[in-house]
């Protein structure tokens, strides 16, 4: 009677332990130093508004704002999370060695949409409701 190979065959595409911690210390070694230049120019946009419109800011500054403001910047922080479910699957992929090549395509979108965003919350959303 045979016996079952405990080792896994090469036609197996499940990662093996020592690869998916591999790919995961990468991903986070990646994104996370860029984390720091997304929350910047995020930081930067939303302190050219105020420096840019000055006395009309002014009332907007209370203490529930200040909660809005954190609140915001939470949410922006959680959207860059989503950078983990496009980069993990391709780096499960045949694709890795490709993908950590143009990766950085992904953040440079990602931060663009993400000042995009924030110009228009701000024109739209804040700065017409402050009076």
């Amino acid at each position: 009677m045979s016996r079952p190979d405990s080792t896994p065959s090469p036609e197996t595409s499940e990662p093996q332990s020592g690869q998916l911690r591999e790919i995961l210390t990468d991903a986070i070694r990646y994104w996370e130093r860029r984390r720091i230049v997304y929350n910047f120019l995020l930081a930067a946009v939303v302190i050219i508004w105020i420096a840019a419109t000055w006395p009309h800011f002014l009332p907007a500054f209370t203490w529930s704002s200040l909660v809005a403001l954190v609140v915001l910047a939470m949410l922006a922080n959680l959207c860059y999370c989503a950078a983990y479910v496009a980069d993990l699957p391709m780096q499960l992929s045949s694709f890795r060695s490709l993908w950590r090549h143009w990766r950085w395509s992904l953040w440079l979108t990602g931060m663009l949409f993400a000042i995009l965003l924030t110009n228009y919350w701000i024109a739209d959303e804040i700065y017409s409701f402050v009076h």
